[in-house]
């Protein structure tokens, strides 16, 4: 019986090659829409799952404020907290201080500049899970300058030798670590990810003194999961008693491992995925296979009558209700799985362009694991009973006296069904070419907003000890050349100033402190950044000279604030000029100038207090070229650096990189929305152009006596056309206030942010509007232009 039931439906299929195949494409597409994101999901959701002991993990946050203003937070701690928690509190069991850093690598001959050197406390294994294939998981890192590599880092600078005993030489001084282990590469899905790891204690800094100089990250392992609750309380009180006669107040928060993430505020050591993006894109996915399945309904129950004389039959000869059934739904299962297989051949071939897309590595392997092929079988199915229940109902209820006279298509039931569902086919539409059009106008806001200062042309590149003594050489040999208009060095890039500072006036106690921001810079920076300044004046290399001592008592700072500053201060810009301030107790100086306020974090944030100073260091070396033949000036600059400074390659990137990276989520949301805002017009249209194609075919007669009479090819197209276009309305006053609702609720998520534009869903309304008569008309058009003798023919 299955077998007579799959030949019927493959017969069926064939029989209407154009049906089936919108039906074929609309299901292939929103499948791949699924599986696509759904590979995405189903790695984000994995992030960390191989830690063991992940659940009992929690990530130390420091907050932290002083006498004035608000709490402070990050995902920093001092070297203190990790042994003094252990010591205090009975929950921890373990923990481990990490930090990660840059530096220049080199084996004889081979050299690199290398983002991932991971500083760790002996303990790290205790928590993570990652496989050491050599070595002793309790002493490889356990002493001064030992080191482990990964399989790929051992390979690359070591080749197919034994890198255990081998000896690296990290940073640009003479230090040399021992290779004493190589772990697995770290999961493409972790958090934690590094291409060396080494000993914390390498760094020297494992002061227990103060919980200030917080510029570690620490993490903690617990002796059970329930000891998130009883600890978390604990550490409060415990802390109150801690900062006990200091004017500050300190407090840590424990974020659970498995949550940070996805759910996280703060960065971890690979960029977070917000799980308000998650749901975006599962709901994305779902609409877009709610479009196709409509579609498949519509076309269904439009059919119906060219089927009913079947379904008669059938029942005359004794075809019980449930096996009409049955063949129906036979039907739709077998095009669900002609989609899918479609779909994974296509799945398979956009997947590089997808990884490209998302920033991520995903592999065909993972399409194929059992978890993924499960949820694309039951997605079918359901999509093939969902989809097919309907019609299949419908078809196998007729009754066989009554097929001849067309029932069900002179019924308000199937007439409401179709025009019920056309509508939420183009709600969605609506809503997603809306939500398109507003998440590229903020990213166009973001991308073009007046920031306050210049990010364009700006080349950054890593700043060392060696290089910051010898800076003065760098800059005249660099600025030899017409098109590099200046050379600055600074702590922080000002797309991201981050390093926490306090700050108090002449007139405040010494522990009556504000919490501040701050930036080591020199007197180049205002210049090369084009920072404005609106009083005072900037600084000057005597400005450096004047705390180049080791007489703490005869250092003098000078201090450039921006305009946040100096008003929480008390000031005007013009009266803070000449002010004496304290940053940090320990460096006195006076207000030497202030500048405009400038977005210096991501418009998420409110501009902030910023003090500016200088001091002999910085990680940064800032080059502005002029934007004219950069290749050749870069060309010129790396013939320098080699000559200047031949113990690191030379490495660069542009500023406004930087910059971008900040809103990468929300430009992969912008990519993602234009991508689907199409697939769903593409979708809707397909289904428009079939239910347009049968209702011209059950009016054809009509049009034929309508041409007869008189009519014009306008008026005939137009009266076809209304219908739908009546629905369109009604779908565009159902999503327009749905979109603006989940729109300004987005947007609230940026302290600058555009005006919500009422064109926008106009243009949506519009956009959509003329699609669909183009679509439309494609067929009532050719329906009027057909000679009406052929029509009337049969009468």
């Amino acid at each position: 019986m299955i077998r007579n039931y799959l030949l019927i439906a493959w017969r069926n299929l064939w029989k209407n090659k154009t049906t089936s195949f919108i039906n074929i494409f609309g299901l292939m597409t929103g499948i791949t829409c699924c599986l696509l994101i759904g590979l995405y999901i189903y790695n984000e959701l994995s992030f960390d799952k191989f830690q063991q002991k992940g659940n009992r993990i929690a990530r130390v946050i420091m907050q932290y404020r002083f006498s004035t203003g608000d709490f402070n937070s990050g995902n920093f701690t001092s070297t203190k907290v990790f042994p003094t928690f252990r010591k205090n509190f009975p929950e921890v069991e373990s923990g481990v201080r990490m930090s990660q850093r840059k530096m220049v690598v080199s084996v004889g001959s081979k050299q690199f500049d290398e983002p991932g050197v991971m500083f760790a406390d002996s303990t790290f294994f205790n928590l993570f899970s990652f496989k050491l294939l050599q070595g002793d998981k309790k002493d490889v890192i356990s002493g001064l300058n030992k080191i482990v590599l990964t399989q790929t880092t051992a390979k690359k600078y070591f080749d197919n030798e034994n890198p255990v005993g081998k000896t690296l030489k990290l940073g640009t001084g003479a230090d040399l670590y021992q290779v004493t282990g190589v772990i697995e590469d770290c999961p493409a899905n972790s958090q934690i990810n590094f291409d060396f790891l080494t000993s914390f204690s390498s760094l020297g800094e494992t002061q227990e003194e103060t919980y200030w100089d917080a510029n570690y990250t620490t993490y903690l392992l617990l002796k059970d999961v329930k000891g998130f609750e009883t600890l978390q309380p604990k550490i409060a009180p415990f802390m109150r008693n801690e900062m006990k006669g200091q004017n500050a107040t300190v407090n840590f928060i424990l974020e659970p491992f498995t949550k940070i993430h996805l759910y996280s505020e703060y960065e971890s050591f690979v960029p977070n995925t917000s799980i308000t993006y998650i749901y975006i894109l599962a709901a994305v996915a779902l609409l877009i296979l709610s479009i196709a399945c409509f579609t498949y309904i519509n076309l269904s129950t439009a059919r119906s009558m060219e089927r009913a004389r079947e379904v008669g039959i059938r029942k005359v000869t004794g075809a019980h209700k449930n096996q009409i059934f049955g063949q129906f739904i036979s039907e739709s299962a077998l095009l669900s799985l002609i989609a899918l297989i479609f779909s994974i051949g296509v799945v398979l071939a956009l997947l590089p362009a997808f990884n490209s897309f998302t920033g991520r590595s995903l592999s065909a392997s993972l399409l194929f694991s059992p978890g993924v092929i499960g949820a694309a079988l039951f997605i079918t199915a359901c999509i093939g009973l969902l989809a097919g229940s309907y019609p299949a109902f419908i078809l196998s209820n007729f009754r066989p006296v009554k097929v001849l006279k067309g029932s069900f298509k002179n019924t308000a039931s199937g007439i409401v069904l179709r025009k019920t569902l056309m509508v939420f086919q183009f709600v969605i539409s609506v809503f997603l070419i809306t939500s398109s059009f507003v998440v590229q106008s903020q990213l166009h806001y973001i991308q073009n907003k007046n920031l306050g200062y210049d990010r364009q042309h700006i080349l950054v590149m890593p700043l060392d000890d060696k290089m910051s003594d010898n800076l003065k050489t760098i800059k005249t040999e660099f600025t030899s050349n017409p098109n590099v208009k200046s050379v600055c060095r600074a702590q922080n890039l000002p797309t991201e100033i981050v390093s926490g500072y306090n700050m108090r006036n002449e007139a405040m106690a010494e522990n009556d402190q504000m919490a501040v921001t701050a930036n080591r810079i020199d007197e180049d920076y205002i210049k090369t950044t084009g920072i404005q300044l609106i009083a005072g004046a900037n600084f000057t290399q005597q400005d450096l000279k004047d705390i180049e001592t080791d007489d703490q008592s005869k250092k003098k700072y000078h201090f450039i604030l921006n305009e946040s500053a100096a008003k929480v201060l008390g000031w005007t810009p013009q009266e803070a000029v000449g002010k004496k301030m304290f940053l940090d107790n320990s460096r006195p100086g006076i207000v030497k100038g202030v500048v405009k306020d400038f977005n210096f974090l991501s418009l998420h944030s409110p501009i902030k207090p910023l003090v500016l100073f200088t001091e002999s260091w910085g990680r940064n070396m800032l080059v502005k070229i002029s934007g004219e033949n950069i290749p050749q000036t870069i060309s010129y600059l790396e013939g320098k650096w080699k000559t200047l400074i031949p113990y690191r390659p030379f490495e660069y990137h542009f500023l406004d990189e930087d910059y971008d990276r900040l809103y990468s989520s929300e430009m992969r949301l912008g990519n993602v929305m234009n991508l689907f805002a199409a697939i769903a017009i593409i979708l809707a249209c397909a289904g428009l152009f079939g239910l347009s194609s049968y209702a011209v075919q059950q009016r054809i007669k009509e049009i034929g006596v309508r041409k007869v009479l008189g009519a014009s090819v306008f008026g005939i197209t137009a009266l076809l056309s209304k219908d739908f276009l009546k629905l369109l309305v009604i779908s565009f006053f159902i999503a327009a206030p749905v979109a603006w609702f989940s729109l300004s609720r987005w947007l609230q998520g940026y302290s600058y942010r555009i005006t919500m534009p009422w064109w926008v869903f106009l243009l949506a309304g519009l956009l959509l509007m003329l699609i669909a008569i183009i679509t439309v008309s494609f067929r009532t058009i050719k329906a009027a232009l057909t000679n009406p003798v052929k029509a009337l023919r049969s009468e």
